[in-house]
């Protein structure tokens, strides 16, 4: 349903004898019985005209767009010339913008059919290709020819997929060769753009397919997941390659961001660590440390932030070390990752193990005991970090320690205590630390 605020302002713009509808994402998200994120407005108003229209309430966020900001109800609503774009020379942005009077060349120049839809005041909707047809068909397909839509903005394609992968969408045939016969424009999309849009997808409940239909696409600014690409695993845990299998994992896991770029790249080492033995059966020996490179490389080219690059690194690091369902081992394991790290290495190592052969999924029982000790100690406020423990820098001065020494204390009693050797209580650390001043 339209909210009030946004049919107040198409009914203003409306009453001043100009047109104006709600157009794109939130109409097909409305469509779709779905809540729209945002209201984009559209409108035969110049940018100035609907200024004047709204005196106080406007704000002029991209004129030579045509856009104005205006607001209504405690919000903002982008209002948006209809408009015509000129010549994308660099495939991303038009060298040129010209105003338009006519709704069909506002609508005819967006990417997508389900996304190229308007609706009026009134709740009519506008749909002069085809969108509500490709709603119900539950299909991606391009406004006019893919070849030029992608032509135009290459980050189009990775709209697209993300829609798909959000949505649950196939990816209508034309437009689907389009986007593989275009894909090398990707290379001329910002990295930050192509991060974004890649996060989304991964974290749509369509990941997985979406990632095994087009893996030669996102190989453009990922080439480190080409080789897994029909790389056969061969050996009793796994029944899919490298790729269906990460792939599959991705899918497997929570819509988590840093959960699900670990498990892209938590195997894209092995490849390059294949052995095999006398029996034929292969193994991958130091498959997480190769990972943990390439995905760092791929890390930095992509710019990621440094908090989530340190968490995808030290997860995929860690993705099949063993964690022991005992409470020393898991507090070893809290003390490196803390409470959310650990949550997010278990829905790793849980998807890894979703995505290898059924036989092997008894696996589950240990991780869900693992994580039932974690829940239990965290509960407690067990001490499993130096900002827990009873005892500080402080307490370690008055003993006399002075500099690097303090700190080397502190950790050998962090030590004792992860060991369970010395309960967490100020006197009986402090007597340990007295009785251990060298």
């Amino acid at each position: 349903m339209m909210p009030q605020p946004v049919r107040e302002i198409l009914q203003r713009l409306q009453q001043a004898g100009y047109e104006a509808c709600a157009v794109g994402g939130c109409v097909r998200d409305t469509l779709l019985g779905r809540t729209p994120e945002d209201w984009d407005l559209t409108t035969s108003a110049r940018p100035e005209q609907v200024m004047a229209l709204f005196p106080g309430h406007s704000i002029p966020t991209g004129l030579q767009h045509g856009t104005v900001t205006v607001r209504r109800g405690g919000a903002s609503f982008e209002v948006t010339t209809f408009r015509t774009d000129g010549v994308y020379s660099d495939h991303r942005h038009p060298d040129t913008v010209r105003f338009s009077d006519s709704l069909e060349e506002d609508l005819c120049r967006r990417d997508f059919t389900v996304g190229a839809m308007a609706m009026e005041a009134d709740g009519r909707i506008i749909d002069l290709f085809g969108g509500r047809e490709d709603l119900a068909r539950r299909q991606i397909r391009c406004v006019g020819s893919p070849e030029r839509r992608f032509s135009e903005d290459a980050l189009r394609i990775m709209r697209g997929l993300r829609f798909a992968s959000v949505l649950g969408f196939a990816v209508e045939k034309e437009t689907r060769e389009a986007m593989r016969s275009c894909a090398p424009m990707l290379r001329s999309i910002a990295a930050e753009r192509l991060r974004v849009e890649m996060t989304k997808l991964l974290t749509g409940p369509d990941a997985s397919r979406v990632l095994l239909e087009a893996p030669e696409i996102f190989g453009v600014f990922l080439p480190e997941i080409l080789p897994a690409v029909g790389f056969p695993q061969r050996n009793r845990y796994h029944c899919f390659d490298v790729w269906e299998h990460t792939a599959r994992a991705v899918g497997a896991a929570p819509p988590d961001p840093v959960v699900r770029w670990t498990l892209l790249f938590h195997d894209l080492g092995k490849p390059d660590c294949f052995t095999e033995d006398a029996q034929g059966e292969a193994h991958f020996h130091g498959h997480a440390e190769r990972s943990g490179i390439l995905a760092a490389e791929a890390m930095r080219r992509l710019k990621f932030d440094n908090d989530s690059r340190d968490a995808i690194l030290r997860l995929v690091e860690r993705h099949d070390r063993e964690i022991v369902p005992g409470r020393r081992s898991v507090r070893r394991c809290l003390n490196v990752l803390g409470p959310q790290g650990m949550e997010q290495l278990l829905s790793v190592k849980r998807a890894d193990i979703l995505a290898q052969a059924a036989a092997y999924r008894s696996r589950l029982d240990e991780l869900d005991e693992v994580k039932r000790i974690a829940d239990g100690l965290i509960a407690s406020e067990a001490c499993f970090s130096l900002g827990q423990l009873a005892v500080n820098g402080r307490d370690m001065m008055e003993l006399g320690l002075q500099g690097p020494a303090v700190g080397e204390m502190l950790r050998c009693l962090l030590d004792q205590v992860l060991e369970e050797r010395l309960p967490n209580e100020k006197d009986i650390l402090l007597a340990w630390a007295a009785k251990n001043v060298k």
